[in-house]
């Protein structure tokens, strides 16, 4: 028992410091949640705008959408259907997340509205390696996901880069994040085309 309060005695500045930075972490956090899911919702729309240039609108079809993954994986993802101003369906897209080389890599993907061919993805969120597998975010890698069928790629070391076909060509000195984009294509694609075909989305 003494041995309690001569701990009590010498650390209640500590107990009474953590329990008031406590608070103030969940009162800042829950001022400022609206304000960060209102960023990321215009960040998303953002990023969904560069993949479905002509769309006026992104309705939600189906939220927490859960969907099996080629790599046997239950996933949750947030499906969209974009809209011209005239209301004409022009594709879909999606979040889709998987591992990179540092950490987790969410990818925003978009399909044509018939499920046939890839509009592209954008970079919502990477921590890859600068100079290297932040290189998935660049133009030069990007590019080759345009116009490609929706369907299964392959990763290979060399190629032609313009061609819009299944082969992608890695970045040199970042196969891991080249690799880990392709798989995220790979485990997402086909299982979201089921699901939207499946349940009339």
């Amino acid at each position: 028992m003494n041995k309690i309060k001569f701990f009590i005695k010498q650390s209640w500045l500590l107990i009474v410091a953590s329990l008031c930075f406590g608070l103030l972490i969940a009162a800042t956090d829950a001022a400022l949640r609206p304000r960060i899911i209102q960023n990321q919702k215009e960040k998303l729309n953002k990023l969904m705008s560069s993949l479905i240039t002509d769309a006026n609108t992104f309705e939600p079809v189906a939220k927490a959408c859960t969907v099996k993954t080629a790599d046997g994986q239950i996933k949750q993802t947030d499906i969209y259907k974009a809209f011209s101003p005239e209301q004409k369906p022009l594709g879909y897209a999606f979040v889709a997340v998987g591992s990179g080389f540092a950490d987790k890599i969410k990818l925003v993907i978009a399909m044509d509205e018939k499920l046939q061919k890839c509009y592209g993805y954008a970079v919502l969120s990477s921590n890859e390696t600068p100079g290297f597998g932040s290189k998935i975010t660049e133009n030069y890698f990007k590019s080759q996901f345009v116009g490609i069928p929706a369907g299964k790629v392959e990763l290979v070391k060399s190629g032609a880069t313009e061609e819009a076909d299944k082969k992608i060509v890695a970045i040199t000195g970042a196969t891991v994040s080249s690799r880990a984009v392709t798989n995220i294509f790979n485990n997402y694609i086909n299982p979201v085309k089921e699901k939207i075909e499946s349940e009339g989305l």
